[in-house]
């Protein structure tokens, strides 16, 4: 699929216990993960990401917290996702323009399908939207 969705994870447990989920290279992820990385401690008037990748398919994840993700499509479409379960992860193709903002203690984790390369990172705007239309 070329457009960002919601992946739901297993939350596997109960609320007298507490919950695991797991996401393993099956059927749930479109990729293999290659890389994971979190971010952590943004204060909530700061926007990260504003960029898009060439190549690289991610997944993103708020593991505490709430993180609002803005994507834009090569072709325009804008959508705002609002991740707040930690069993919820949001799928960001290839080509897709992105942001994010984090509430107070939230914890952002990036399952990613590539190595890190600053040379599939687009972040100038102008730039992304004319090497995609």
């Amino acid at each position: 699929m070329n457009k960002p969705y919601i992946i739901e994870f297993p939350a596997i447990g109960s609320s007298e216990i507490g919950y695991i989920s797991v996401a393993e290279n099956s059927d749930l992820l479109p990729f293999e993960v290659k890389r994971v990385f979190w971010t952590y401690g943004t204060p909530e008037s700061i926007v990260r990401g504003r960029h898009a990748h060439y190549q690289t398919q991610q997944v993103i994840l708020a593991v505490n917290g709430r993180i609002l993700v803005t994507t834009e499509q090569a072709d325009g479409p804008v959508e705002v996702f609002v991740l707040e379960r930690p069993n919820l992860g949001l799928y960001v193709p290839p080509n897709v323009w992105h942001t994010m903002q984090y509430s107070n203690a939230a914890v952002q984790m990036v399952l990613a399908s590539t190595s890190y390369s600053e040379e599939d990172y687009i972040r100038d705007h102008s730039e992304f939207r004319s090497v995609w239309k």
